[in-house]
Parts: C-alpha cells; structure tokens; sequence
C-alpha cells in the first residue's frame, strides 16, 4: 500500500512540474514585483528609480539631448 500511495505522489509530482514548465515566464519587472510583494522589501523600490533614473540620464548624456540635460545642473 505504501509504495502505491508514493507511486501517486510522484505521478502528481510529476504532472505538477510540467504545468509550472508550461507556464510562460513573465519579465524581470514581473519577477522584481513578485519579489517585492512576497518578501515584503518595499524599500527597495526608491533604490532601484533611482538607479533607473541615473542610468538614463548617463544614456541620455551621450545623444544630442546633453545640452538640455545639462542646464538642469
């Protein structure tokens, strides 16, 4: 009896598996959110603007825009 019950567990086990294989998998922001809202780490989200937002004006810095960006300074 035992070895069927163990049998049945490793069957759904296995069918279990393939679902969450089958599933599309969502982007980082998806997954950056999925963290934040299961680890409770909230704090992380002005951090991680504000690095977007530095990065962007490094980006922006090297177009044509640079001397708009600049007067901002």
């Amino acid at each position: 009896m035992a070895t069927q019950t163990t049998e049945v567990d490793q069957k759904q086990q296995a069918r279990t598996l393939e679902q969450e294989a089958a599933r599309t998998q969502g982007g980082i922001v998806a997954e950056f959110t999925d963290f934040l809202l299961h680890n409770k780490k909230w704090w992380l989200t002005p951090i991680i603007l504000v690095l977007m937002l530095v990065g962007l004006l490094v980006v922006l810095g090297g177009t044509g825009a640079a001397p708009f960006i600049y007067t901002l300074f």
